[in-house]
């Protein structure tokens, strides 16, 4: 199982980080049988996030043909006041620069391979779905983020992880946490997720919501 995480200048270090050391230590439990990378559509270089400038360095181009995940953090910044379009430093502008990039056409190609999948955090799904990859498919994001999914086409989930199959999401920034949990879970077994969790010492929130079953009555 092997895991490219996304980098993109503005990034939120916590949908990074999070998912990264989850998914390295799943990497310790397997004897190798994890492992995750930083990527960014231009190749190797250092890459500063939003809110602190902490930067990060990404050791290799993202490849859309390799099997296995893609994972695509959110950024980090204000929100920004309602018809604010011009603030340099609000989430946004920030997912608006990375759509000027390579990146969706990467990540196009990503979602059309039979053998990739691809794991969001936070507002990552939101720029999946403003680059027009995400029409009809179920997905979640930042609480604040929910009508933007639907104004794209996709179908927001109130859900802390949403399993579409090639698609996971996760909901706020420390969901993060528990979407590289879920991974670990559905993609290595139940044993080496749980040993993770009793190592992070945090336990998954919430049920992963899957289009499975029948539908709820209305309460």
């Amino acid at each position: 199982m092997h895991v490219q995480i996304v980098l993109f200048d503005g990034f939120d270090p916590l949908d990074v980080v999070a998912p990264f050391e989850v998914l390295h230590a799943g990497r310790t439990a397997t004897a190798g049988a994890v492992s995750v990378e930083l990527v960014s559509a231009e190749g190797p270089r250092e890459v500063t996030g939003g809110t602190g400038g902490l930067a990060l360095r990404a050791t290799a181009a993202l490849d859309p043909g390799r099997p296995g995940w893609v994972l695509v953090p959110g950024a980090s910044g204000r929100i920004g006041e309602p018809g604010e379009e011009t603030g340099e430093d609000t989430v946004p502008v920030l997912l608006g620069r990375a759509l000027t990039t390579p990146l969706p056409e990467l990540m196009r190609a990503a979602m059309a391979h039979p053998e990739v999948m691809v794991a969001t955090v936070c507002g990552g799904s939101a720029l999946l779905a403003l680059a027009g990859l995400l029409e009809g498919r179920p997905a979640t994001t930042h609480h604040l983020g929910r009508d933007l999914l639907d104004a794209t086409g996709a179908r927001a989930v109130d859900a802390r992880v949403v399993d579409d199959g090639d698609l996971v999401s996760g909901a706020g920034v420390t969901s993060g946490l528990d979407l590289g949990l879920h991974l670990l879970d559905r993609e290595i077994g139940p044993r080496v997720a749980h040993a993770v969790e009793e190592l992070f010492a945090h336990e998954r929130r919430g049920i992963v919501w899957r289009a499975r079953g029948p539908e709820p009555v209305a309460f």
